[in-house]
């Protein structure tokens, strides 16, 4: 577990404040996860961006009458800090009996306490249900993987060893996943997940990226840090031209989370899969 979790709200009981509180948000330092993958904030080796997605976002109009939204929030990979996912949505609750003028006062509000929270500026939109639904779903990019015929016995840590490639063949191209799971480390909840691998190098085995996502499956860690050590064991099997690496969880909370990670700056559009 990461040290700083035990004393977030995860797993625990909580009280659910209906009145603005910023407070509530419980930022996470990147450090001591980016440390067990040998990495630091001056040498990261990826850009990318955590897509977050509230589908419980509610506020009052100052008349008193409530709005639903849905919130679009974007935090930068390098921020200094990820953000708790219970605190994160124990504070969007808090504003289920607050009243603000406008969606632009709340978004303001919004990118203000998220972004101290982060360390960094964080993107925010406030999408109408409507311009939601109009987007739809989408299908991941790719070849999916999933129908290989591969055999795995042992899911209690991720294992790079299991990942071959052909250093003597150069290919681009993307395959997916959708049977990444890993498990909350704070309370070993199930996180279902869809992959994505992008890259241009040596040409990966698809049946041994498979059985590496799969051995993921009783891991315990942060969308976030599952996700970034996938990007290190492929970037240094591949020493690919290029590598983007990014999965869409389910959501649990009213949240879904989405790293995104890449060799180069990416600017990925923030669409749904089916099971989100």
């Amino acid at each position: 577990m990461h040290p700083a979790a035990e004393h977030s709200p995860l797993g625990k009981s909580s009280e659910y404040i209906a009145t603005y509180t910023p407070s509530l948000l419980f930022p996470i330092p990147r450090t001591a996860k980016w440390a067990e993958l040998g990495v630091t904030a001056q040498t990261l080796p990826w850009q990318g961006v955590d897509y977050w997605n509230c589908f419980e976002l509610s506020w009052l109009l100052p008349s008193g009458k409530p709005v639903v939204a849905i919130g679009e929030f974007a935090i930068p990979a390098d921020s200094p800090n990820i953000i708790e996912s219970k605190s994160f949505k124990l504070y969007l609750n808090s504003l289920n009996q607050t009243k603000f003028a406008s969606i632009g006062e709340l978004q303001a509000c919004l990118v203000k306490d998220l972004s101290a929270a982060a360390g960094k500026p964080v993107g925010v939109q406030v999408r109408t249900l409507a311009e939601v639904e109009a987007q739809g779903v989408v299908a991941l990019p790719g070849q999916c993987i999933d129908a290989l015929d591969v055999a795995i016995d042992n899911y209690e840590q991720p294992q790079p060893e299991l990942l071959s490639c052909n250093p003597e063949r150069m290919v681009e191209e993307t395959v997916h996943s959708h049977l990444l799971k890993s498990n909350c480390p704070v309370t070993g909840q199930p996180d279902w997940g869809s992959v994505v691998v992008e890259y241009k190098g040596r040409a990966l085995d698809h049946a041994s990226l498979l059985t590496y996502l799969i051995s993921f499956r009783q891991h315990a860690d942060f969308h976030e840090q599952c996700v970034e050590r996938i990007y290190l064991d492929l970037k240094n099997l591949l020493q690919p031209e290029h590598l983007t690496v990014y999965a869409r969880y389910v959501r649990r909370g009213g949240l879904d989370i989405n790293p995104y990670r890449s060799t180069g700056a990416i600017s990925p559009a923030n669409l749904r899969l089916v099971r989100q």
